[in-house]
């Protein structure tokens, strides 16, 4: 992965290049706390993108899903992609239409993927994906079972290339804009959990378990 050294040619930041972060430690707290991830790869010269969960192991991102995925299959077999994980923190409200803008922490990397073949390998993979998103969840749940596991293709991405590019702080209006009597600054946002929604099967004995209903997304 691309660390403070400097970029690779593919993820070497042009459009504001000011806003650019190649820290290792930064990319990894932004895929740390994403939790979707958009894949993409070029296949017979058409591209696509599909939006996935995920989780990074160490210099790996970590996917899943059922084995007739083409997108899987490919990856699975080695195809290079590129995957893209964006925060957004805000938006920026500024005196202008052409000024308005986003604050946000978005990472940008390429890397090529190989099946998790060990069932045990595969098993913790998915424990470590569902206790990134729900923590505590793994303990209370059924796990796979063999044949399960063997309808799921899981995939390791390892990161060849990494960016992150950032924005923060208020709107840059032009100079002359300063002056007009329009509110201007910046709209905070965040993801928050609601209170959790019951199976309508589920029996009415059974309460709503501490991991979610003190569920916070991980900063």
């Amino acid at each position: 992965m691309e660390t403070t050294e400097g970029p690779g040619r593919r993820t070497k930041v042009r459009r504001l290049p000011q806003r650019a972060v190649y820290d290792r430690a930064v990319i990894e707290q932004i895929l740390d706390e994403g939790l979707v991830c958009h894949v993409g790869i070029v296949e017979d010269g058409q591209p696509f993108i599909i939006p996935m969960t995920y989780v990074r192991i160490g210099e790996q991102i970590v996917v899943h899903g059922a084995k007739a995925s083409r997108l899987l299959r490919s990856l699975a077999a080695g195809v290079e992609t590129c995957i893209g994980v964006t925060l957004v923190d805000g938006l920026v409200l500024a005196r202008s239409a052409f000024h308005h803008s986003m604050n946000y922490r978005a990472v940008v990397l390429f890397g090529t993927g190989a099946p998790l073949e060990d069932p045990q390998a595969k098993l913790d993979a998915l424990r470590l994906l569902t206790e990134r998103l729900t923590p505590g969840r793994w303990a209370l749940i059924r796990t796979p079972t063999e044949r399960e596991l063997q309808q799921t293709l899981v995939v390791a991405v390892a990161i060849q290339e990494a960016s992150a590019k950032i924005r923060t702080g208020p709107p840059k209006d032009d100079e002359e804009d300063y002056a007009l009597p329009i509110w201007a600054g910046v709209l905070p946002l965040r993801m928050a959990a609601s209170a959790p929604v019951a199976d309508p099967r589920l029996a009415p004995d059974i309460a709503v378990p501490t991991h979610l209903a003190h569920w916070e997304k991980r900063q």
